[in-house]
């Protein structure tokens, strides 16, 4: 099990994202837009840096959503390979078997 602090702070910053994502991306597209002025372009991007840190996309490191592990996780299914085993022994995991050879 995870620490309960990185868990925490991980869906901390899963709000921000959501909260600032549509000025963030308002600005980014200003920035990038060779048609707008080149002194709009460098406000927008001052404004884009004086959004909190955490409000970026890119701050978000995934984790499982049963164990909050940050490694081994399968995208797919939002789990890490070491609960999907666990799942899949206990027969919660449907169309999954031991495999055997």
């Amino acid at each position: 099990m995870a620490k309960k602090s990185q868990i925490n702070r991980n869906k901390k910053r899963e709000k921000l994202v959501a909260q600032f994502a549509v000025k963030r991306a308002a600005l980014k597209a200003t920035a990038d837009d060779m048609s707008v002025p080149p002194e709009d372009r460098f406000a927008a991007r001052l404004k884009l840096a004086k959004l909190p840190r955490n409000s970026s996309r890119t701050r978000i490191h995934n984790r499982c959503d049963l164990s909050g592990r940050p490694k081994g996780y399968y995208r797919k299914l939002r789990v890490s390979r070491i609960a999907l085993r666990d799942l899949a022994n206990n027969g919660q995991a449907p169309g999954m078997t031991k495999a055997s050879w």
